[in-house]
């Protein structure tokens, strides 16, 4: 295992990212379409039948694999910090499929993060 990231890892860390971030996104699709509080068996029936539900967990599944894969070749302490794209991504989506309101906050955080995430990714080569 070296502390160098190649340009396929950096592209699996980046794809397990956006497979979060989507997964995310089915999530909130799912709670927007049940026709009932999940705390109740009508909720619960309606999760168990909802095909949002199920993309999503089929996702996070695939998502699992393909961060265990990335362990296999990057140190853990190189490769979770790209969870933090998960907090540019999300939003972004959020505003993109649901409306949300975004912020000029949120806008600076962004940069952070990928300031951070450029610092991360050089200081390791």
């Amino acid at each position: 295992m070296t502390n160098a990231l190649s340009m396929i890892q950096v592209f699996h860390l980046t794809g397990f990212a956006f497979l979060l971030a989507t997964g995310q996104i089915l999530f909130k699709q799912t709670a927007s379409t049940l026709s009932a509080p999940l705390a109740s068996i009508e909720g619960l029936t309606a999760l168990a039948f909802n095909p949002w539900f199920w993309l999503a967990l089929m996702l996070y599944g695939a998502a699992t694999l393909l961060w265990i894969m990335i362990l296999q070749t990057v140190p853990l302490s190189l490769a979770y910090p790209f969870m933090a794209l998960g907090f540019v991504l999300v939003p972004l989506a959020s505003w993109l499929f649901f409306k949300e309101t975004l912020t000029l906050g949120y806008a600076a955080g962004v940069g952070f993060i990928i300031l951070g995430l450029g610092l991360i990714t050089a200081s390791a080569k």
